[in-house]
C-alpha cells in the first residue's frame, strides 16, 4: 500500500504543471486574439473569400476549442480510466505540445493564404480536445495519491495550478505591452509567449513519464479484471447520473469565477469602468497571486474542519457579497475599489477552489472517476463558461447596466451552492477510496 508520508513531489508537480500550462496557453491565446485575427483571418470587403475568413475567425478562435472539450473529456477520460492516469496525462501534454507548436510556427495569411486560418483552426481543435481531458485525469491522480488525512490539501493544487497559469498569462500580456510596440508585436513578438510555453512542455512530459500510477487505480483494475467488467459511458450515466449533475453544478460556480471574476476582469474594468489598462493588469495579477497563496492554505484547513463546511460556507458568503461589492465598485470605479473587490471575492474563491476538486473526485468510483470528472467539468465549461464573456458583454449592451457580469456570476455561484447543500456531508465522504 502507498506510504502516505512518501508521495513523490514529482507526482504532485506532474498534475499541477499540466493545469498551469493549459491555462497559460488559453490565456495567452485569449490575449493575442485580436492580433491573431488580423494576421490569420483578414477580412477584405473586396475579396470573395472575406465572408469565409470572418466565419473561420469567429468559430475557430472563440468556439471550436470549447466545443471540443466535452469530446476530449469523454475520449481521454475513458482512456485514463482504462490505461491509467499516467498514460493519459502524457498523451494530454503531448497534444498540448502539438497545438502550441502549430500556433508558434504557423505562417500568416499573407504568407500562406487560406492554409493559415486552417492551421489555427486545427490547433484550436487539438487544444480544446487535450484540455478536455486534463481536469479529469489530473484531479483523479491528485486525489488518489493523497494520504487520506491530506486529500483537501492535495486536491487544492488542481485549482492552484489553474490560477498559476492565469497569473503567468496575465504577466505575459503585461510584459508584451511594456517591451514591444504594436508593430513589433504583430510582426513577430506575438509568437514569444507561445514559444515559451512550447519549450516548457518537454519538461512536463518528462515529469509525467516518471509518474507512479496510484495504488487506488491499480486495485480498481485488478478488481475489474477479476469481474471481467469494462468501463463505459452507459455505466457512468446509469449509476452516477446524480453525481454528474451535482458535479456540473459545482463546476458552474468554478467556471463563472475563472471566466468572469478573473479572466474577464481586464475587459470589464477598461471597457465598462474605464480604468487604465496597465493598472488593471496589475490588479488581475494581484488577485491571481492572492488566490494562488490562499488556496493550498484553505486546503489544509478543509482537512481539519471538513470539506462540506468550507464548501457551503465559501459559496454562501461568495453569493452574499457579490452584489454589494460590485454595486460599490460600479458606483464610483477606482483601482483601489477594484483591488478591494478582487481580494474579497478572491478569498471566497480560494476557499471554494480548495475543496472543489476533492469533492468532485470523491463523487465518482475509481473505475469511472476520470470519465465522470471530465464529463461534468467540460459540459459545464462549454455551456456556462465558454460563452460567458460573450453573454455578459451582450447583457451589458442590452441592459446598459455594468452590473450584468455580477448577475451572471451570482447565477453560477447559486448553482454551485445548491449542489453543495444537496451533497451535504457526502462531500466529506471517502466511500469510493
Amino acid at each position: 500500500m502507498q506510504n502516505p508520508h512518501k508521495v513523490p513531489v514529482r507526482n504532485l508537480a506532474a498534475a499541477v504543471i499540466g493545469n498551469a500550462l493549459e491555462w497559460y496557453d488559453f490565456l495567452v491565446f485569449a490575449f493575442m486574439t485580436p492580433i491573431i485575427a488580423r494576421l490569420f483571418f483578414p477580412v477584405d470587403p473586396s475579396a470573395s473569400s472575406s465572408d469565409l475568413n470572418a466565419i473561420l475567425m469567429t468559430t475557430a478562435i472563440f468556439g471550436v476549442g470549447f466545443l471540443m472539450r466535452p469530446v476530449g473529456g469523454i475520449v481521454l477520460g475513458l482512456y485514463g480510466d482504462k490505461h491509467g492516469r499516467k498514460a493519459a496525462m502524457v498523451l494530454i501534454t503531448s497534444l498540448m505540445a502539438v497545438s502550441m507548436a502549430i500556433i508558434t510556427f504557423a505562417p500568416t495569411y499573407q504568407a500562406a493564404g487560406v492554409l493559415a486560418p486552417l492551421l489555427i483552426l486545427i490547433a484550436r481543435l487539438v487544444q480544446g480536445f487535450s484540455a478536455g481531458g486534463e481536469f479529469g485525469t489530473a484531479t483523479a491522480l491528485l486525489i488518489e495519491m493523497a494520504p487520506r488525512e491530506k486529500r483537501g490539501f492535495y486536491g487544492s493544487w488542481q485549482m492552484t495550478g489553474q490560477m498559476i497559469g492565469l497569473l503567468i498569462g496575465a504577466a505575459a500580456g503585461t510584459l508584451m505591452t511594456v517591451y514591444f510596440n504594436q508593430e513589433q508585436i504583430e510582426a513577430w513578438a506575438w509568437r514569444i509567449p507561445f514559444f515559451v510555453g512550447l519549450i516548457i512542455i518537454p519538461v512536463a512530459v518528462y515529469i509525467r513519464q516518471r509518474l507512479d500510477e496510484t495504488e487506488v487505480f491499480r486495485n480498481a483494475k485488478r478488481e475489474e479484471a477479476v469481474k471481467g467488467t469494462h468501463i463505459s459511458i452507459g455505466e457512468l450515466l446509469a449509476n452516477s447520473w446524480r453525481e454528474t449533475i451535482l458535479g456540473i453544478g459545482l463546476v458552474a460556480a468554478a467556471t463563472v469565477t475563472v471566466y468572469i471574476t478573473f479572466t474577464y476582469l481586464v475587459t470589464f474594468a477598461t471597457k465598462i469602468l474605464l480604468l487604465p489598462l496597465q493598472k488593471t493588469f496589475e490588479v488581475q495579477m494581484l488577485g491571481a497571486f492572492w488566490v494562488v497563496v490562499l488556496t493550498p492554505l484553505m486546503g489544509i484547513l478543509s482537512d481539519k474542519i471538513g470539506r462540506s463546511k468550507l464548501l457551503i460556507t465559501s459559496l454562501a458568503l461568495y453569493l452574499v457579497i457579490l452584489f454589494p461589492l460590485y454595486s460599490w465598485l460600479t458606483a464610483a470605479p477606482t483601482i483601489g475599489r477594484l483591488i478591494v473587490v478582487q481580494l474579497a471575492t478572491g478569498l471566497c474563491a480560494a476557499a471554494f477552489f480548495a475543496v472543489f476538486s476533492t469533492v468532485m473526485a470523491v463523487l465518482f468510483p475509481t473505475r469511472v472517476r476520470s470519465l465522470g470528472l471530465s464529463i461534468s467539468y467540460n459540459v459545464a465549461v462549454m455551456l456556462i463558461g465558454g460563452f460567458a464573456q460573450f453573454i455578459v458583454t451582450w447583457l451589458i449592451q442590452k441592459t446598459g447596466s455594468p452590473m450584468a457580469p455580477t448577475y451572471y456570476v451570482m447565477f453560477g455561484v447559486a448553482l454551485g451552492l445548491i449542489a453543495a447543500v444537496v451533497l451535504g456531508k457526502r462531500a466529506d465522504s471517502d466511500e469510493h477510496f
